[in-house]
């Protein structure tokens, strides 16, 4: 189990299909409560209320306190890492199928 003071994984933390939807409708609304957010999915409040506990732990979602009312938003830093990832494997999947394609062109001007 993941202690209070310690940070989640951001990849476990958007592996799940809800939580990658909380921080969609998040990147759209800008900042919304947890009842606006609930209906969007076919769960009880407590549900999502812990899909962005875990977010949160993430750092991909903060929250604030506007009077009785806490409000969730998007906090997309953390997204950076996943984005160099994919974007090393994109640099090399384009690359081979450059490669690819050159073979491919060569292949055809021999025939």
């Amino acid at each position: 189990m993941i202690k209070k003071n310690e940070t989640r994984d951001v990849y476990s933390a958007v592996a799940d299909p809800t939580r990658r939807k909380l921080l969609r409708l998040l990147a759209e609304t800008g900042e919304s409560p947890l009842h606006k957010l609930t209906p969007h999915f076919q769960m009880g409040r407590t549900a999502v209320s812990k899909h962005l506990s875990i977010l949160k732990d993430a750092d991909l979602v903060k929250e604030k306190k506007v009077g009785r009312e806490t409000r969730y938003r998007l906090n997309a830093e953390p997204l950076k890492e996943i984005e160099d990832w994919v974007s090393f494997y994109t640099k090399f999947w384009n690359e081979r199928a450059e490669l690819l394609r050159q073979l491919l062109q060569e292949e055809e001007n021999e025939t």
